[in-house]
């Protein structure tokens, strides 16, 4: 159910299927840790932002690591 006051964060109709590589999916994570490392957590916005931004980075990490397992399944490693 989506309303004007609720949008879901993800909509898997609309997401891509193109996912990166498993080392550049595992940098950009590092990345993403390393900048909200330091984020205020009485700043709402701050943990608003840290959240969204962690909710969407976690899901293409676990989206390529799935896809690396599917693909060690089918080659028999």
């Amino acid at each position: 159910m989506t309303t004007a006051a609720h949008k879901p964060l993800h909509d898997p109709e609309r997401a891509s299927s193109w996912m990166p590589p498993l080392d550049i999916s595992l940098a950009c994570a590092r990345e993403e840790l390393a900048k909200y490392a330091t984020a205020n957590i009485y700043d709402d916005q701050e943990m608003l932002a840290a959240a969204v931004s962690h909710h969407l980075r976690l899901r293409e990490l676990v989206a390529v690591l799935d896809k690396e397992a599917e693909r060690a399944e089918v080659s028999g490693a």
